[in-house]
């Protein structure tokens, strides 16, 4: 009983993050914010969600052992390649008007 718990608040704290990460992508007003809010919170949220389903399942904890780290190891690639895909196109749309990698382009 006091697993079951466990796994369900740690299953519904990762879906708040997950939500918190989708109303941050609408919400935000530049690239690198969005480039922030789509990796950092998700990347919480979907380690957190694995989390508690291997405290509800745990007979599946090296699946979702391997699928945290392959997630651990894609996501800040991922994002990392579409900052610089996005910058390499359109610039960066921010507010500050600084532009780090005005040189190494």
């Amino acid at each position: 009983m006091m697993l079951e718990t466990v796994g369900l608040l740690l299953v519904l704290l990762g879906t708040l993050f997950l939500l918190l990460s989708s109303i941050g992508l609408l919400r935000m007003p530049d690239t690198l914010t969005r480039m922030h809010a789509g990796t950092k919170a998700s990347t919480l949220g979907t380690l957190l969600v694995i989390s508690g389903a291997a405290v509800l399942a745990p007979h599946l904890w090296f699946k979702l052992l391997l699928l945290a780290l392959f997630i651990l190891l894609t996501n800040p690639l991922s994002s990392s390649i579409l900052a610089r895909s996005s910058y390499l196109k359109n610039g960066f749309f921010n507010k500050s008007g600084i532009d780090d990698l005005e040189a190494d382009s």
